[in-house]
């Protein structure tokens, strides 16, 4: 049920735009708009920040071989250096803040950067590992 929700809420940020450091609906980076749908679903604190480490190191006892939808899958050099964060919305579809970075900062930067919440494959980008967040 509540995976259902999560996804509902991610849905509905598609075309909002990437902004470094962004953790609301004006703008998110891959980390806020995560920690967003885990704090809309009862899954993370209210109060508290996370990066996409840090969600790592919250759920790393939730691994999971196989992404489902309610994952989290993570890109990084290795676990100890995860640097990119996105929700699965089925085995194959992830929706994430991406296409921006560190010089994103403006609303007007993630037009000409391209850089808003899209769902695309995650297979093809070489996801590093999965975690179901809402297993307990």
């Amino acid at each position: 049920m509540y995976k259902d929700i999560a996804t509902k809420i991610a849905m509905s940020f598609i075309g909002t735009p990437y902004l470094w450091g962004g953790d609301n609906p004006k703008g998110f980076d891959c980390s806020g708009f995560v920690i967003e749908i885990l704090k809309s679903t009862g899954r993370l604190p209210i109060k508290g920040d996370w990066t996409a480490q840090g969600l790592w190191d919250k759920f790393e006892y939730n691994e999971v071989t196989f992404a489902q939808e309610g994952c989290l899958v993570f890109w990084g050099k290795d676990k100890k250096h995860i640097t990119h964060v996105e929700y699965c919305i089925d085995d194959d579809l992830s929706i994430g803040a991406s296409g921006g970075g560190m010089h994103t900062i403006t609303i007007q930067d993630a037009f000409d950067q391209d850089a808003f919440i899209k769902v695309r494959p995650f297979r093809s980008r070489m996801p590093l590992c999965f975690v179901d967040p809402f297993m307990r």
